[in-house]
């Protein structure tokens, strides 16, 4: 039996390569660095859990000896709190060819259509010095760039299309003129597999695309169509001066370790189109690629598809929303904290007391609100407050019964802030 790494085996591309791999006889193990995600794509799999950029030339020689086919399918969209392209995408596959040049191991780089030494951003232009690497030193190769890959799983930019074709009333209309080709993840795992059992000469370099295009609003359309979704009844314009404003605010939320699809990457690769040629790949053997009706019929949408496009929006909203609140709540109290301090000293409460309460409560109200922010903190923060929140009931119920009974409901309206926290809790997870 072959044996087939997939680097990157969790992700979008590397867990559908992992599935095909499996599926075509391959004995499969898949890379990556962490170990819940990987449980959460296939918790009967084969894993090794290591960060790429971080092993050593003979960590890699090992790696590569135990394997017949080696698919590289790591990547990352911009530079962040937890992502370095150079590292990633050059400096890995750099070791990687090193590794395999010496070995009897084919190789099979999964790219990018659009690739290029003087691309517009730094995802393409890293992408292609890999890509390069891998050519000029690996001894059997293949590399497939593929156009904008859609799958029944969304991440990313495909999660963002689905949530702008979800919008209540209105469909926003977002670079009309960039033209964008699409290739279901299934074919590109079917490349990928065709490639892995020799099907494919070495030496092929070949995107992975439709034969077709259409335009960013009229992708977004099919999606709001494929999504069940009535046609809207407003389709504003989007200026190039918000894209990137979005685009900056979205760079700094990435260095608190948000993988935003808003990110000036993204955006940038959007205006200059997502296209490739399906020719060499067709020249090469490989079956053409699924024109975007195709796949979307592939993978007809159900109730979960709509709730997880609405819902996408809503959560950075919510997390958001109880920053807002909660640093609100601490600081406020600052303004005037006497008052505070004596809502709980004519009930009873020892001064000093009171104080250390008041105090304690703006530092753990503000600490709670700059947390959720940081995306490796999201869970622990949301925890933090529901539990504070609650602490915050039984307090009062024992120190400040009266307060239940105000007229203008104070602590009764701490549940739904309460909830709100259980429910971003309950919701967000690891890639």
């Amino acid at each position: 039996m072959q044996r087939a790494l997939v680097l990157g085996g969790y992700g979008l591309i590397g867990a559908a390569c992992m599935r095909s791999l499996a599926a075509a006889g391959f004995e499969v193990a898949g890379l990556g660095r962490s170990h819940r995600a990987a449980m959460a794509s296939n918790p009967r799999g084969r894993w090794i859990i290591r960060d790429i950029t971080s092993l050593t030339d003979a960590e890699w020689s090992g790696l590569l000896s135990e394997a017949d086919v080696v698919v590289n399918a790591s990547g990352a969209l911009q530079n962040g709190s937890r992502d370095n392209l150079e590292a990633i995408h050059t400096a890995a596959a750099a070791r990687l060819a090193q590794a395999a040049s010496a070995l009897p191991v084919r190789v099979i780089q999964i790219s990018a259509a659009g690739v290029s030494e003087d691309a517009s951003t730094d995802f393409f232009r890293s992408k292609a010095r890999g890509d390069a690497t891998i050519a000029a030193q690996a001894r059997d190769w293949v590399i497939l760039r593929p156009a904008l890959v859609l799958s029944p799983e969304a991440y990313g930019g495909t999660a963002l299309l689905r949530a702008a074709a979800a919008l209540p009333l209105m469909m926003p209309q977002v670079i009309p003129d960039s033209r964008i080709q699409t290739v279901d993840v299934q074919d590109v795992a079917s490349a990928v597999t065709a490639a892995a059992q020799g099907k494919i000469p070495s030496g092929t370099i070949a995107d992975l695309a439709e034969a077709g295009t259409q335009s960013l609003p009229e992708l977004t359309e099919a999606l709001r169509s494929w999504l069940g979704l009535p046609p809207p009844r407003f389709r504003p314009a989007l200026s190039a001066p918000v894209l990137r404003f979005a685009g900056k605010a979205a760079d700094l939320l990435g260095w608190l370790g948000w993988r935003s699809p808003l990110r000036s990457n993204a955006l940038t690769a959007l205006a200059d189109g997502i296209r490739g040629d399906p020719a060499a790949w067709e020249q090469a053997g490989g079956q053409p690629c699924r024109p975007l009706a195709d796949t979307l019929a592939r993978m007809p949408a159900t109730r979960q598809e709509r709730l997880f496009a609405r819902f996408y929006v809503l959560l950075p909203l919510a997390i958001a929303t109880l920053s807002l609140f909660w640093c609100a709540s601490g600081l406020i109290t600052l303004l005037d904290p006497e008052r505070a301090i004596e809502v709980l000293t004519t009930r009873g409460f020892p001064a000093v007391a009171a104080s250390f309460t008041v105090f304690g409560g703006v530092l753990a109200d503000t600490l709670l609100g700059i947390a959720i922010l940081w995306r490796s903190r999201v869970r622990q923060a949301a925890a933090g407050m529901a539990l504070l929140s609650g602490a915050y009931l039984a307090g009062s119920l024992a120190a400040a019964p009266d307060l239940w009974l105000d007229p203008l409901g104070p602590m009764v309206k701490v549940l739904p802030g309460m909830m709100l926290a259980v429910m971003v809790w309950a919701v967000t997870e690891e890639r």
